[in-house]
């Protein structure tokens, strides 16, 4: 093992994940929120796995009083836009042609920003679900978030005109005003509660979306962790899956991660220029 005064080289540690991934073609990928900080997304937590800002809001929280759902929603008025005009980048771009060059059999997203789908990316799981969307906690409908984007606009005209800066998930770091005069509509079918269609903290992730990626795994020959700390456990359980079925774990992050003692390589190194330098790799490999 090599001594903490002598780390390894990014060459060293890239050609150790090539020589991890190169045989295997069968991949399951795992990606949190590193990877779409170049999009211009923040992310919650800094290099160490602490949290950069306060911990979001719990599902619990937000059922449970009008007071923080108001807050929640004029921060998400707000931030909506921004979020909704984010792109793809490189590193999204680079796991989409893993998938066509038949490295990948699934990608499983922590993330909810729906990037992966837009960079051309099929066989993704929306772990966490999708912030493109909403959904009545009472009669479990489900809509687009640019019709209740257009309803929080209609009841709260005033509040449009207020600036805030980007904060993880499509909200804004929008303080100093007095929440309770924003207006939540109800559901428009039923009058119930309205939340993103996330998973919240404090929320599990449904058991069949959990099952699903679960089957894949077991169907894998790797897993790949791209920009995720591992901190909480819905991303966390599928590095113990893997390591009881023995199957190399990898990851490319920047910072620690909750795993680091599992992982068989880790490459501390941008998502996107570490994708972009295996790929190259692979194909100098692949047979003409």
């Amino acid at each position: 093992m090599t001594s903490s005064q002598n780390p390894p080289s990014e060459k060293t540690m890239i050609e150790a994940l090539l020589q991890l991934l190169a045989p295997r073609s069968n991949w399951t990928v795992l990606t949190g929120a590193g990877i779409s900080t170049g999009s211009g997304i923040p992310d919650y937590r800094d290099a160490r796995g602490a949290w950069k800002r306060p911990a979001p809001v719990t599902l619990q929280e937000f059922m449970g009083g009008l007071p923080v759902r108001q807050r929640y929603w004029a921060r998400s008025l707000i931030g909506w836009p921004v979020f909704q005009q984010a792109r793809p980048n490189a590193a999204h771009l680079a796991l989409a042609k893993l998938e066509h060059l038949g490295r990948l059999a699934q990608l499983i997203t922590q993330n909810v920003d729906g990037l992966h789908q837009q960079a051309g990316s099929h066989r993704v799981v929306d772990l966490h679900g999708r912030l493109d969307t909403v959904l009545c906690m009472q009669c479990a409908r489900r809509w687009p978030r640019a019709d209740w984007q257009a309803a929080l606009q209609h009841a709260n005209p005033r509040w449009q005109t207020l600036q805030a800066s980007a904060a993880p998930d499509g909200d804004a770091d929008l303080e100093g005003v007095d929440f309770s005069a924003f207006e939540v509509p109800p559901c428009p079918h039923c009058g119930g509660i309205v939340k993103p269609d996330v998973v919240f903290y404090g929320e599990n992730v449904p058991v069949a979306r959990v099952r699903s990626a679960m089957e894949c795994l077991e169907r894998s020959d790797a897993l790949l962790i791209v920009g995720s700390s591992l901190m909480v456990y819905s991303g966390l359980r599928f590095v113990h899956a893997a390591k009881a079925r023995r199957i190399p774990i990898a990851a490319i992050n920047l910072g620690v991660t909750r795993a680091d003692a599992e992982l068989d390589v880790k490459l501390h190194a941008p998502c996107d220029e570490a994708l972009a330098l295996l790929i190259r790799q692979l194909e100098s490999v692949e047979p003409a």
